[in-house]
C-alpha cells in the first residue's frame, strides 16, 4: 500500500474514532431525548443561500416545525451558532461538560440526519450508538486476544496430551456456526437486561466465542519460537519456563496478536450489530447501531425513510479502514503466521 494512502487511511481512521468516543461534544441533543412534533423529520443540510437568493456568512438552517412531516417548512433562516452550550453529557464517565460543536438559538432543532420515529435526533443517536458498538468490539477483542494468547501459549510450549486436547477443542469452537451460537446463548438469559449489563453480556459471549482460531495462530509461533537457537541457549544455561516465555517467547506473538486486533474489531462490531438489530442486544432507549437499523425491519420504513439507512453506511468506511490498518501490520511484521 502507498505510503499517501497509509497516511490518509490511518488519519481517517483516527478522525472516524474521535468522533465515536466524543460523541457528547460533537452529538447537538441528547440521544433519547424525543421531540414527538417530528416524527421522521427528514434531513437538512445547512446552507449559505436562502430561499430569496440571499448569501449568508454565516451557514444556517430553516426553523424545523410540525406542520408538515415532509420537507422542512421555508420559515426564517435560523443561523447554525459553534460551541454552544447544551444538554448536559459526561467525558470518559467522571467529567462533565455542556459545550456542543454545533447547535441554534431560540430552541430551534437542527437534523442533519433526520430524525426517528419518535423525532430523535438520528446523528446523536448515531454518534452514540457507534461509541457502544466500537467499545463492544474492542472489549470482545481484547478478551478473544487474551484468551488466546494464554491457551496457545500453553499448548504450543508444552505440548503433549494437553496441548493436543486444548487444539481439538480449539477446533470444535472454529467449526460451530457462531452467529447460531451468539443467539442460543442469549436465548438462555432474561429477555429484558439493563444496558450495563445487556454490554457486559455482549461483550463476553463474543469474546469467549472468538478465542479458538486466535490461540491456533498463537500455538503455531510459539511452537517456532521455543525452537530457536536463542531460547534453546538460554533454556541450557538453567532459565525457567517462565523467564523463557517472559522474555523471549511470548514477546513473538505480539506482531501477530496487533495484526488479529485490527481484524477482529470490526468483526465483532458487525456481531454486535446483527445481535442488537434482531433486538438480542443493546435494547431502547439506548442506541447502538445494530438497534439502530432495526427500524428498518418495518416495511413502510424501508422504503419510504432513506435516511434510516446511514448507521449501515457507516459501518462500510469503519471495515475498509480496519482492513486497511491490518493490511499494513501485517506487512510491517511479516506473513508467516497469518
Amino acid at each position: 500500500m502507498n505510503a499517501k494512502i497509509k497516511i490518509g487511511v490511518a488519519i481517517a481512521l483516527l478522525g472516524c474514532h474521535l468522533f465515536i468516543l466524543f460523541p457528547g461534544f460533537f452529538a447537538p441533543y441528547n440521544p433519547i431525548e424525543q421531540n414527538r412534533d417530528f416524527p421522521y423529520r427528514p434531513p437538512e443540510l445547512p446552507r449559505l443561500r436562502d430561499a430569496a437568493g440571499n448569501w449568508h456568512v454565516r451557514p444556517f438552517i430553516y426553523a424545523a416545525t410540525g406542520d408538515d412531516a415532509g420537507t422542512p417548512a421555508r420559515q426564517a433562516a435560523v443561523p447554525i451558532h459553534f460551541f454552544v452550550s447544551g444538554a448536559r453529557y459526561q467525558i470518559a464517565g467522571s467529567l462533565h461538560s455542556r459545550y456542543h460543536l454545533f447547535g441554534t438559538e431560540n430552541g430551534a432543532r437542527v437534523f442533519l440526519l433526520g430524525t426517528d420515529e419518535l423525532g430523535r435526533d438520528q446523528l446523536s443517536r448515531l454518534l452514540y450508538g457507534a461509541r457502544i458498538s466500537l467499545f463492544a468490539g474492542i472489549l470482545a477483542t481484547a478478551l478473544s486476544l487474551a484468551i488466546g494468547l494464554a491457551v496457545g501459549t500453553f499448548a504450543g510450549y508444552y505440548g503433549g496430551v494437553a496441548g493436543a486436547a486444548v487444539v481439538r477443542v480449539a477446533d470444535f469452537f472454529i467449526a460451530l456456526p457462531w452467529i447460531y451460537l451468539l443467539l442460543a446463548v442469549r436465548a438462555f438469559l432474561p429477555l429484558r437486561l439493563g444496558a450495563g449489563w445487556s454490554f457486559a453480556v455482549i461483550v463476553i459471549v463474543l469474546g469467549f466465542i472468538g478465542w479458538a482460531r486466535q490461540a491456533r495462530i498463537v500455538r503455531s509461533v510459539v511452537l517456532a519460537a521455543r525452537e530457536r537457537g536463542f531460547v534453546r541457549a538460554a533454556r541450557g544455561f538453567g532459565a525457567s519456563d517462565f523467564y523463557l516465555l517472559r522474555r523471549h517467547v511470548v514477546p513473538q506473538t505480539f506482531g501477530v496478536l496487533l495484526t488479529q486486533a485490527t481484524i477482529l474489531i470490526p468483526q465483532y462490531v458487525i456481531a454486535e450489530t446483527t445481535l442488537s438489530f434482531f433486538g438480542l442486544g443493546m435494547s431502547e432507549p439506548h442506541a447502538s447501531i445494530g438497534n439502530l437499523l432495526s427500524a428498518l425491519q418495518h416495511y413502510d420504513v424501508l422504503v419510504s425513510y432513506w435516511w434510516m439507512y446511514v448507521p449501515a453506511v457507516v459501518l462500510v468506511p469503519l471495515c475498509l479502514g480496519y482492513s486497511a490498518v491490518a493490511s499494513a501490520v501485517h506487512d510491517r511484521f511479516g506473513k508467516a503466521y497469518l
